[in-house]
């Protein structure tokens, strides 16, 4: 036998559920846009130092964001793909 939610119970639930899916939403774009970061920084790189190594690859899938960032921003002056991460 389902018990019936009371109004106030109601209203908990479908804040709680409200809530739950503006944090998936968010979760989901903070992926994308790292995703989408990594993927220029990837072209960007292969494009200018030729073929990446799979350690490469694996070091930007496992960045976060602001070391994505900081990569692309050392692209500009390096020299050399080692240099990018240093």
């Amino acid at each position: 036998m389902r018990k019936l939610l009371t109004p106030l119970e109601q209203m908990i639930m479908n804040d709680g559920i409200k809530i739950g899916i503006e944090q998936g939403i968010e979760q989901g774009l903070d992926r994308g846009r790292k995703e989408g970061a990594v993927a220029l920084l990837e072209r960007l790189l292969a494009q200018r130092f030729g073929p990446l190594p799979q350690t490469v690859r694996k070091k930007l899938a496992k960045a976060s964001v602001a070391q994505v960032e900081a990569w692309s921003d050392a692209l500009n002056s390096a020299q050399s793909l080692k240099q990018v991460f240093q």
